[in-house]
């Protein structure tokens, strides 16, 4: 008996009727009616490149959450910021943070550092073969730049980071992309330079492979938090005493002791990050806007810092170490992530640095509205009201 195949088409996938093919198939295994896949309002031929074996979409409500005031380098004005989710109350929790910091004056943003990475390991018969080829790569540094960027008119080497256990020697290839994400990109490039290196005859080299687990790819790590993957992004503000007492019915010393426990907590526990949820709205946003949604993993990552005043007023910030987004390519093209990213005035070119800052300050003011309602004893309150704890 044959095997059931996924229906496709050689010459061209992305049409409709395939899609429709697809539906049928997929009806086959469930007596459930599939009404509501199959409604899109784009051409399938669109997505190539972004799926592959098309039946449908995915249909998650966006919300708009706002206004939020940037103070940024490149995001400067007031925003409306689409959030995609299926989480009662989480729109309207950013909103009241972003209330409350554009009352205080507005959010500052600032993105330190910017490169994306692929790191080939090179294993040599002995460790001291292996710090020749180290010693040998940074002598031959502009060579191997000019053969990476052979394939790439947007990719930069910035640098490459060396890293030695045992015989092995693990290169981190650093690139700057340009407004695209730059996996692929950098994965290229990386690979030509390396076959470039293959073909100088390394003295002791045994083995090579083009990625072992160092870059991280779609996982935090702590090389990450120290040297940046995509974006290094802080948003900051100090937040005057009164205005905390009116939004919140709380004081910034309350949050200041809370912010303590939350320190102690997520040292204890061996968090990655000592924020509450920085993951809502990097997620939220990264679906609205075509973002490769698995890169929350390494995005939702970060560091919390507060300071609280002499006069009682509250300056907040978080780090976001590894935020990797992009305006340009993947998903950013498609219908309705275009739309989103039309909206913060964040699709094309020129735009990653901006689109950075505002996902920055929006997860600033989902931390302090968090926070805020942890402290006043409102979370619980709130999902009942807006939630999914609603009539249950």
């Amino acid at each position: 008996m044959e095997e059931p195949k996924i229906p496709r088409a050689k010459e061209n996938d992305y049409t409709k009727e395939m899609a429709n093919e697809r539906m049928a198939f997929a009806q086959r295994y469930t007596t459930y009616p599939l009404e509501h896949l199959a409604h899109y309002a784009f051409d399938p031929n669109l997505l190539s490149g972004n799926i592959e074996n098309f039946v449908g979409v995915a249909q998650i409500p966006i919300g708009l959450a706002g206004p939020l005031l940037i103070n940024g380098e490149y995001a400067k004005g007031d925003f409306f910021v689409p959030m995609a989710t299926t989480e009662g109350t989480l729109v309207a929790s950013y909103s009241r943070g972003m209330k409350l910091t554009k009352a205080a004056g507005g959010i500052t943003t600032t993105v330190i550092d910017d490169a994306m990475q692929r790191a080939p390991i090179f294993i040599f018969e002995n460790a001291r073969l292996a710090r020749a080829f180290g010693i040998w790569v940074e002598e031959n540094f502009e060579n191997i730049k000019k053969q990476a960027e052979s394939t790439t008119s947007v990719g930069k080497l910035r640098n490459i980071e060396q890293y030695a256990a045992g015989k092995m020697r693990w290169l981190r290839f650093n690139y700057t992309t340009g407004d695209a994400a730059g996996q692929n990109m950098v994965t290229k490039a990386t690979r030509e330079a390396c076959q470039w290196i293959l073909k100088q005859g390394i003295e002791g080299l045994e083995h090579f492979s083009l990625a072992a687990n160092f870059d991280t790819d779609k996982k935090h790590s702590q090389v990450n938090n120290l040297h940046t993957r995509g974006k290094r992004v802080i948003a900051e503000l100090t937040l005057p005493a009164d205005l905390v007492s009116q939004f919140f019915r709380i004081t910034g010393k309350a949050m200041y002791f809370q912010r303590q426990l939350s320190n102690m907590g997520a040292m204890l526990s061996g968090s990655v990050n000592n924020g509450a949820h920085f993951a809502n709205g990097i997620t939220a946003l990264f679906i609205a806007t075509g973002q490769d949604v698995a890169n929350a993993a390494e995005s939702s990552a970060g560091l919390v810092y507060s300071e609280l005043k002499e006069n009682g007023d509250y300056y907040f910030s978080v780090t976001i170490p590894s935020l990797i987004v992009a305006t340009y390519g993947g998903g950013t093209n498609l219908p309705t992530q275009r739309e989103c990213l039309e909206i913060l005035g964040c699709y094309g070119t020129g735009k990653v640095y901006k689109l950075a800052e505002i996902i920055a300050a929006t997860v600033l003011c989902g931390e302090l509205s968090l926070s805020g309602a942890i402290i006043a004893d409102e979370w619980v309150s709130s999902h009942e009201q807006y939630g999914r704890n609603k009539g249950s």
